[in-house]
């Protein structure tokens, strides 16, 4: 099965109606992140893989709330969540973002050139989960954005790596609803996700409704 074939079609679990509510009392994206996104649904298969933008808006946020100058993620798709969150990282922050994928990455590349921020995004292809083992940190965020049967994995290698009094965040922890009524892989591996963190003495963490459900953790 493509990886790309085992999202949801829709990610929000709210009414459409508040999501533009929402949106309109929330900073307004750029115009090259409004740009991007009309690109990634007209040349991906899976655009709603793509964060919405109230949650990059969150992101951005947190970024900015810890005051990060390095940030990992793993899971870049068409780029949109990297450029966000380089948006709140100051000149001399560093986001290093992790996918195996050339052709979307390659639409991500495009948009980072044509904009000032992009010179903070360090992109590595290859599989996460060889890609991690040559990482050191501290990060001061870390946002896991991939495939959902290795976010436990994710999570076990990057708490480390992230300093005392960082974040830790996840994207579609709620899967449509699908965590209710599990039936394939992808559904169980993000139920027994969640348990997980939620039992982890290591962090704090509150699971929020936004989108397809994100969960914020800060490293005790």
């Amino acid at each position: 099965m493509d990886r790309l074939s085992v999202y949801p079609v829709m990610l929000t679990l709210v009414p459409e109606e508040i999501e533009r509510y929402a949106a309109r009392h929330s900073p307004e994206e750029s115009s090259l992140l409004s740009e991007l996104v009309k690109v990634t649904y007209a040349q991906t298969d899976a655009p709603q893989m793509q964060v919405g933008r109230l949650e990059g808006g969150l992101l951005r946020l947190l970024v900015r709330m810890v005051q990060a100058k390095a940030v990992l993620e793993i899971g870049t798709f068409t780029g949109y969540s990297a450029l966000v969150m380089a948006e709140g990282l100051p000149d001399d922050g560093v986001l290093t973002t992790l996918d195996e994928d050339p052709e979307t990455t390659r639409i991500a590349k495009q948009y980072w050139a044509r904009s000032p921020h992009g010179k903070k995004i360090h992109l590595m292809l290859g599989d996460a989960r060889e890609t991690l083992k040559t990482l050191q940190g501290p990060f001061d965020l870390v946002f896991i954005d991939a495939d959902k049967t290795n976010y436990l994995h994710y999570w076990e290698v990057c708490v480390p790596l992230v300093r005392g009094g960082g974040l830790l965040v996840a994207d579609n922890v709620l899967w449509s609803g699908r965590v209710l009524k599990p039936k394939d892989e992808h559904d169980r591996a993000l139920v027994e996700f969640n348990k997980r963190v939620h039992a982890d003495p290591r962090v704090e963490a509150v699971m929020l409704t936004v989108r397809d459900g994100v969960t914020v953790a800060i490293k005790r």
